[in-house]
């Protein structure tokens, strides 16, 4: 029988990278998926690619910072579905700069995107799971949550907020079955890296695929089990050390 059999599960950020891949292996696994994404063209490109490959999709262009649209999203999902069992909250922006030379628009940018969508996202899934007696919420973060680089005060701030998100879920989520884990993934090959110039692009890289395994691994266990943090990164990247 496959992992996820029957299950619903929603993947932010659901066109492209980590959060693409991710719903290509939970899909395989025999979830019902629920994507979303800013960028409606290439949403719906993914979600013919994975129809096509069997598995059954709801895909709506979201802004996941703003709260209508999420609530419009999640009241499409509960119509289709009924329910949610697993969220990925994997939508992210970055937009780096040395600190004084960061706009603010940037930095509403990033914080949106990484922070206040899965605040937002959670936030609705967390009582559809309460009232349906558990459930299991993913935050994607980064190794910038704990070692960020230079010139990334938005995204490291927004990815260590994603950090004590998680573990404040998962503390209101306890009495209700509730879990709530953080993966954070050193370098991953996702298209954003083929279009700039990244300090970090010389550097070892994972395949989407890996990150994927790794979230499957989570989403996979009993439900009273909670792998709370997982840092998977290439053997040979700098992180321990560097700064």
């Amino acid at each position: 029988m496959r992992k996820l059999e029957g299950k619903v599960a929603v993947i932010t950020g659901g066109n492209q990278g980590i959060g693409k891949g991710i719903a290509r292996l939970f899909g395989a696994e025999g979830c019902r998926l629920a994507l979303c994404a800013r960028n409606a063209a290439r949403l719906a490109a993914t979600a013919a690619e994975l129809e096509s490959q069997g598995a059954e999709v709801l895909a709506a262009p979201v802004d996941v910072a703003d709260e209508a649209a999420v609530e419009r999203f999640f009241d499409a999902i509960v119509a289709r579905y009924g329910r949610v069992d697993l969220l990925v909250n994997n939508a992210g922006a970055f937009d780096g700069g040395r600190l004084d030379e960061l706009p603010l628009a940037a930095w509403n940018n990033v914080i949106g995107a990484c922070l206040t969508g899965a605040f937002l996202c959670s936030r609705r899934a967390f009582a559809l799971m309460k009232d349906a007696g558990g459930g299991r919420i993913i935050n994607i973060g980064s190794i910038s949550a704990q070692r960020p680089r230079a010139g990334s005060a938005a995204y490291a701030a927004a990815k260590f907020g994603v950090w004590g998100l998680t573990q404040a879920t998962a503390l209101d989520g306890r009495p209700f079955g509730i879990t709530c884990s953080c993966l954070h993934p050193g370098n991953v090959a996702v298209e954003r890296r083929a279009n700039t110039n990244q300090e970090s692009d010389d550097e070892p890289m994972m395949s989407v695929e890996t990150i994927a395994e790794a979230a499957l691994a989570m989403a996979a266990l009993p439900p009273h089990v909670n792998m709370l943090e997982a840092i998977v990164l290439p053997a040979q990247q700098l992180y321990l050390g560097r700064g």
